[in-house]
């Protein structure tokens, strides 16, 4: 794990994104969002749902807050995602969600960089080129790229992509691919432009074993940074994996911040 950074610059980074992004409700397309007060409750497509808790309780009244979620999920036989961030207060909330039933899954790195002082040349190796994409046949490429990466299905992907293009908060999805008549797809990667906000945020970034190392993640960061700037935005945020969250942090975005999936279920 990269240190976390604690610099001033780093903290109005961090405090930018709680006031700007976690208080969004966010699109209720497909499901229902609630604003509590104390949190945001999304019940997505299937049922399944996700809480952003936004702070400002504790002891008695933060036990019985978080009882209340399992049990609107528990009614709705739904499992749901509470997002901790290691900065969130107070302090024990971690040991308060495990003792309701919630078990963490593998953590992230929240890091945020300001646009203006990130790299924006797009250096590619020599027989790929970077394209956007939106049409059906280009996404189950991508699909079958990622497939090939994780070794799981990812059936979910085209359609997901498909609605995040055309979402409140548009999303520009980008391929690495091969230069020949028959292309192949190397990498892949989507940025979501955080509509009213200062945020874009980055996802994806997977890349066939044999072509890491080449710089092509890089390029796609990049060309993500510059379409944000093109928009007006200020900051590029992302939940990095343990796999990527040093090369960003290389590239200039600010590890501020740990983020772990507490999930219920019933």
């Amino acid at each position: 794990m990269i240190p976390l950074d604690d610099s001033p610059q780093a903290v109005a980074l961090r405090t930018a994104y709680d006031q700007q992004i976690r208080t969004r409700p966010g699109s209720a397309k497909g499901g229902s969002v609630d604003h509590l007060g104390h949190l945001i409750r999304r019940t997505g497509f299937e049922g399944d749902g996700f809480v952003q808790f936004l702070g400002g309780v504790d002891g008695a009244e933060l036990d019985q807050l978080i009882a209340d979620q399992v049990a609107y999920f528990s009614e709705r036989q739904a499992k749901f995602e509470w997002k901790y961030y290691t900065h969130d207060l107070p302090a024990d909330l971690p040991d308060r969600l495990t003792r309701a039933g919630f078990v963490p899954e593998e953590e992230e790195c929240l890091l945020i960089g300001d646009v203006a002082e990130l790299p924006t040349e797009v250096v590619l190796p020599e027989g790929v080129r970077l394209r956007e994409i939106t049409e059906r046949a280009d996404l189950e490429r991508m699909q079958a790229m990622e497939e090939e990466v994780w070794g799981y299905s990812h059936d979910w992907l085209p359609d997901a992509l498909s609605r995040a293009i055309a979402d409140d908060d548009p999303a520009t999805v980008i391929v690495a691919e091969t230069d020949e008549d028959d292309p192949k797809v190397v990498c892949a990667s989507w940025v979501r432009f955080h509509t009213g906000t200062d945020f874009a945020s980055l996802w994806g970034g997977s890349t066939l074993a044999e072509w890491r190392g080449k710089g092509i993640y890089r390029a796609h960061v990049a060309y993500r940074r510059n379409l944000a700037a093109e928009r007006g935005y200020r900051y590029l945020q992302v939940d990095a994996s343990p796999d990527s969250r040093g090369i960003l942090a290389r590239l200039g975005l600010r590890p501020v911040s740990v983020t772990i999936p507490y999930i219920w279920k019933p």
